[in-house]
């Protein structure tokens, strides 16, 4: 059987590894060889566990969305992660690996976010634990999400605008990643995707991993299996896609289906369709497939979803690509809003522009009538109302 874990030396096939500077490989190194045994050690699980049912709010619901499924002809459950406090799936992570740090000795967090999610629910989970909180945040991206940066601010985290290159995600974390150089010994980096050098793509799908989990006893009561014929979600990094698929990455019976930000197609210079386009290549200290110039360079993304605004995947990303595990659409910015707009008129949830992008899936497959199907609807459209007005 195929194996689509990573490795003891922090690879999944010849994609992951731990690129950084000689500043950072201590601290990369004691992360390393401590987070396994701190996250699976009891007391911790017990803490995060009661945080996850008493202060997140889990489990959240898997809902049958009835009107959306005659309309496709298949049956739709939604896993909704929108309901989580903060208002995205981002906070599972977070808040583990903010217990993380502090179990290491950290008292300062530093974080990247692109669509400002992750930095909302990195505040939150600082705030909660009494730990300096500083988020890293590209310009542009500060001026989509302005009422998530009001946000982080209110719960007293420092926001720094990245106004290095295109002033998005990418850039937020080249900055990040240059303040941790200059203070590494009490500081904390909290990384919100599954991207990074190792151990992080693996300390993000383990505390992810919660979605599938629920997903499979959440089926098992509905539908009497735990197991369904898709789970669908959207990808930049892949922290969400990740979590909805983890629990069934060994099952080759359940089909995974991930949908990229296309931007104004694939074929233009203005998409975050990575898989699609991209090539081998290093970024933000590990290796995966990047969108590239014909010189080699890292490529502006471009996507309506700041959240999918990312010129890479994730590590596990590129090799369940590689491996044809994962099947890869993206979505335009244009289909993504005819999903939300879809969606809320249907069913009465007003969904985020990542999660809109997983929800334009169902014009791009072929579902059977007696087919389950699963969409990680991975945060609420709160954020994205700006953008939605423009379209009313």
């Amino acid at each position: 059987m195929k194996n689509y874990q990573v490795d003891a030396n922090g690879y999944y096939g010849e994609f992951g590894g731990a690129f950084v500077p000689d500043a950072l490989r201590a601290n990369i190194n004691e992360l390393a060889q401590s987070y396994v045994s701190i996250i699976e050690s009891e007391d911790f699980q017990k803490e995060y566990q009661q945080l996850l049912r008493d202060y997140v709010g889990r489990a959240t619901p898997l809902f049958y969305a009835e009107n959306l499924s005659k309309k496709y002809g298949t049956h739709i459950y939604l896993k909704r992660e929108d309901l989580n406090h903060t208002g995205a799936h981002k906070l599972n992570n977070a808040l583990g690996q903010a217990l993380l740090a502090k179990r290491m000795g950290k008292t300062r967090v530093i974080a990247e976010t692109g669509a400002g999610q992750h930095g909302v629910a990195t505040a939150t989970a600082c705030a909660l634990l009494g730990l300096e909180c500083c988020i890293y945040m590209g310009k542009l991206d500060t001026q989509r999400q302005a009422l998530n940066v009001a946000r982080m601010k209110m719960l007293g985290a420092e926001v720094v605008a990245a106004t290095s290159g295109g002033r998005t995600l990418t850039d937020a974390v080249n900055e990040a990643f240059a303040s941790w150089v200059a203070d590494h010994e009490s500081t904390y980096f909290l990384i919100g995707s599954a991207v990074g050098p190792h151990p992080y793509p693996d300390i993000v799908a383990r505390f992810q991993s919660v979605i599938s989990k629920e997903i499979r006893a959440q089926l098992k009561e509905k539908i009497g299996k735990e197991t369904p014929d898709y789970v669908m979600a959207c990808v930049g990094g892949g922290s969400n896609a990740i979590g909805a698929f983890y629990h069934f990455l060994d099952d080759e019976k359940v089909k995974l289906i991930a949908v990229e930000g296309g931007g104004l197609g694939a074929d233009t210079d203005q998409t975050a369709a990575t898989i699609t386009i991209g090539k081998e290549g290093m970024l933000h200290g590990f290796k995966t497939i990047v969108m590239q110039d014909a010189e080699g360079n890292v490529r502006e993304p471009y996507s309506i979803s700041a959240g999918l605004d990312y010129p890479g995947v994730g590590p596990a990303f590129a090799h369940l690509a590689k491996e044809k595990r994962v099947i890869f659409y993206n979505a335009t910015d244009s289909e993504a809003l005819a999903a939300a707009f879809e969606l809320s008129k249907l069913e009465g949830i007003i969904p985020a522009l990542e999660s809109s992008h997983a929800l334009a899936g169902l014009k791009k497959h072929k579902f059977g009538k007696d087919e389950v199907v699963v969409i990680n609807v991975s945060g609420r459209g709160d954020k994205d109302m700006e953008t939605y007005m423009k379209y009313i």
